[in-house]
This record gives C-alpha cells, sequence and structure tokens, in this order.
C-alpha cells in the first residue's frame, strides 16, 4: 500500500468525515508511539522520535511524512536539525480519549513500564496538567466555586479574582481562539481534568514558579508546595510570587 493515502480508505462511510483513514494512521504500532511521545507539546528531532517509535531513521522519516501530510504533526528545521511536534491541541485529546478507551476496555500493555505509576499521578496533557492529581484539582476548583460544575465550565467571578491574583492574565486567555475552560477526559483515572486556556495557563505557572517540573517523557513532578497548592484549589498560596520549593 506504499504510496496510497490514507484517505481513500472509508469510502463506504455514509455520515461525517472519514474517520478510518486517520484510525489507520494512529493504529501503527510505530506511528503511535511517536504521536504519544510529542502529547506533552514539545517538539523533538527525528531521531529522539525513530527511538521512542523503535524503528531506523528512514523508516520514521517515512511515518513523519504520513502523520505531517494527514495533518496530525507539523515541522519545522532549526540549524541542522528538524523538529516535530503535534499540530494542536485536539490531536492529544483525541490520543487521551484513544488511551482512556484501552484502559476501560482492557486493551493493556501485558507489562507496564517503570515510569507508569509517576504518568498516572501527574503528566502533560498537551500543555495542561493530567493525571489523578490534575484530577483532584478540578474536584478541588469546583468544590470551592472557582469553575462550574457544568459539561462546558466556566470560571467563576470569585475564580476569576482567585486567578488575577496568582499572575494569570485572564483578559489574554479569553482572547484566545481556544475555550478557556475544558473538560478533557484523564484517561489513566476516567474522569476529567481541566483544559483549555485556563488549564494551560497553570501548568505555566506553576513550571514558572519552580512549584513544577519536567520529568523523563511527559512526567510531571510537583513540589510539596505544589501539590498543596492543587489540594486546596488555590485557596491559600500565590503562584506570582517567584516561589521556590524542594
Amino acid at each position: 500500500m506504499a504510496g496510497e493515502s490514507y484517505f481513500g480508505y472509508g469510502r463506504s462511510m455514509k455520515d461525517g468525515p472519514n474517520i478510518a483513514g486517520i484510525a489507520a494512521l494512529i493504529g501503527d504500532p510505530a506511528r503511535a508511539n511517536v504521536l504519544t511521545a510529542l502529547i506533552d507539546g514539545r517538539a523533538l528531532t527525528v531521531s529522539e522520535l525513530a527511538q521512542a517509535a523503535g524503528v531506523g531513521l528512514p523508516t520514521a522519516s517515512g511515518h513523519l511524512a504520513k502523520l505531517a501530510e494527514a495533518g496530525l504533526i507539523e515541522g519545522e528545521r532549526q540549524g541542522r536539525h528538524r523538529y516535530f511536534r503535534l499540530s494542536g491541541p485536539d490531536v492529544a485529546q483525541a490520543l487521551e480519549a484513544l488511551m482512556g478507551l484501552a484502559e476501560r476496555t482492557g486493551a493493556r500493555r501485558v507489562r507496564t513500564g517503570p515510569r507508569e505509576p509517576a504518568l498516572r499521578q501527574a503528566r502533560a496533557c498537551y500543555d495542561h496538567l493530567a493525571g489523578e492529581t490534575a484530577v483532584a484539582m478540578f474536584d478541588a476548583l469546583v468544590a470551592r466555586g472557582v469553575i462550574s460544575a457544568d459539561d462546558e465550565p466556566e470560571l467563576t467571578a470569585s475564580g476569576e479574582a482567585t486567578f488575577r491574583a496568582l499572575g494569570v492574565d485572564l483578559e489574554v486567555l479569553k482572547r484566545s481562539s481556544r475555550p478557556l475552560c475544558r473538560r478533557c477526559l484523564d484517561w489513566s483515572e476516567r474522569r476529567a481534568h481541566l483544559g483549555g486556556a485556563l488549564g494551560a495557563a497553570i501548568l505555566e505557572r506553576l513550571l514558572a514558579t519552580e512549584m513544577a517540573r519536567r520529568g523523563e517523557g511527559r512526567h510531571i513532578h510537583l513540589t510539596p508546595a505544589g501539590m498543596a497548592l492543587i489540594a486546596d484549589g488555590f485557596a491559600a498560596s500565590s503562584l506570582a510570587a517567584p516561589l521556590v520549593s524542594a
């Protein structure tokens, strides 16, 4: 099937976009590994992605070309290296949803990797926090009345005051084309964590104030101060100050 477009499949579908082509692209194990390696929003080189996929450089280049042609990833050249990243947060959200489906239906790996417990606790989902910690944060924000409990959550008046005090520029976030708050189904917890522009801003502030740092792959390591801040729904502490916690 070399050279054949994946969007030629699924011609018998009667309604809606052709999902068969996208599903065929994601369904290849090497390409699935490439996409999940990029799910934290960072850009990686061809060599790094080849290693993540477990294939050689020529094979990885072929996979990347197909993913780029389909609009799932985008590349840019810097110096001698070409970097690739996901084309947008909707790709990461689709991958998280597929992971959740795999978890619910029992399509798990025979042997889990050593990093899985850490990933289940806290990880990056494109540009926002995911995992057990992120779900607990979402629940705390709802319990405090910072965001509404609706299917399409909204930031409340008291929530706006909270995040302005934390140094988050809400006016900039509101001008973004993406929703301010969005429920994102967490694959490991199978409950909602906070996505959208506000979810991204929270992770950005946690990293900027060194209450969180990036670990290997998608893992996000939260300091005790960061964990406490999240657990109380941002009631007690401020992210506006340049706090550094061990």
